[in-house]
């Protein structure tokens, strides 16, 4: 998956002091669904660009992180804007329904 990778280290500057909405995926390798969603959220970064940032975290890498969010299922897609945890969606979706979740908050 292409975008913007976000982890303990840039999680701050790249998503909570963004000036846009940013969606972060929460995904790992070996999850069927995260894969699934790949491409959709891709599609969706080019069809929002300057509106709203798609980023993604890998669970296993940044477990605390993950766990301070309360993570329990993956693909799990967290809504942030203004530096908070606005909304999210849980599972795979398909790019129509994303764009709609996302564009409420744009």
């Amino acid at each position: 998956m292409s975008g913007l990778a976000v982890n303990a280290e840039n999680f701050e500057a790249e998503v909570l002091k963004a000036d846009v909405p940013v969606v972060v995926d929460f995904y790992a390798d070996w999850c069927g669904p995260c894969k699934m969603m790949a491409p959709v959220l891709d599609q969706l970064s080019e069809t929002l660009a300057g509106k709203a940032k798609i980023a993604k975290m890998d669970v296993d890498s940044n477990q605390q992180l993950a766990g301070n969010y309360g993570i329990s299922s993956i693909p799990c897609l967290i809504l942030f804007k203004d530096g908070k945890d606005q909304d999210r969606l849980v599972g795979f979706r398909p790019a129509p329904d994303i764009q709609k979740w996302i564009e409420k908050y744009i």
